[in-house]
C-alpha cells in the first residue's frame, strides 16, 4: 500500500472513531473531512522553467514579433543568446537589427517573463512589458 493511501485510510480510521452525534463534533468532523480530502489529493507536478525552455520560449516570441528577412545575408546584426543567470531567473538577450538590445527575465518558477529595451548608442533603458513563457513554447 503506497503511502498516501495509509495515510487517507488512517484517516477514515480516526475520522470514525471521532464521529459523534452533537453539533460541535459535527462541526469539526466537516473540518476534518476538509483537511483529509486536501491531504489525499496528489499535488499539481511542479513544471519548472529550465534554461532551454527560457531561450526556445524568449525566440519563439521574437520571430513572431519582428521581420528577421534582414538578418538574412547578415545574421550576426540581429540574434537571440542567453545571458546571465540567478536562483531565480534566465536572462535571455535580444539584438535587434537596430542595434537595440531587449533584456528579457524569464521566472524559472512561473514562466512570467519581463522585458527590458535598451539601446545603447542614446543611453536609452526602459520596460518593454512581460509576456507569459508558456505562450512561446511549443506544445507537444
Amino acid at each position: 500500500m503506497d503511502k498516501k493511501k495509509y495515510i487517507c485510510t488512517h484517516n477514515l480510521l480516526i475520522f470514525a472513531i471521532l464521529m459523534r452525534n452533537n453539533m460541535k463534533q459535527i462541526v469539526y468532523s466537516f473540518l476534518f473531512i476538509a483537511l483529509l480530502l486536501c491531504s489525499c489529493h496528489p499535488s499539481s507536478p511542479k513544471s519548472e522553467i529550465t534554461a532551454e525552455m527560457a531561450y526556445e520560449g524568449v525566440n519563439n516570441y521574437c520571430h513572431s514579433q519582428f521581420d528577421w528577412s534582414i538578418a538574412e545575408e547578415n545574421p550576426s546584426i540581429m540574434y537571440v543568446t542567453m545571458g546571465e543567470e540567478t536562483d531565480s531567473t534566465y536572462q535571455v538577450i535580444f539584438r535587434s537589427y537596430t542595434a537595440a538590445i531587449t533584456y528579457f527575465y524569464v521566472n524559472k518558477a512561473n514562466g512570467s517573463t519581463r522585458m527590458v529595451e535598451q539601446v545603447p548608442a542614446l543611453n536609452i533603458e526602459n520596460e518593454a512589458g512581460t509576456i507569459n513563457l508558456f505562450d512561446y513554447l511549443k506544445k507537444e
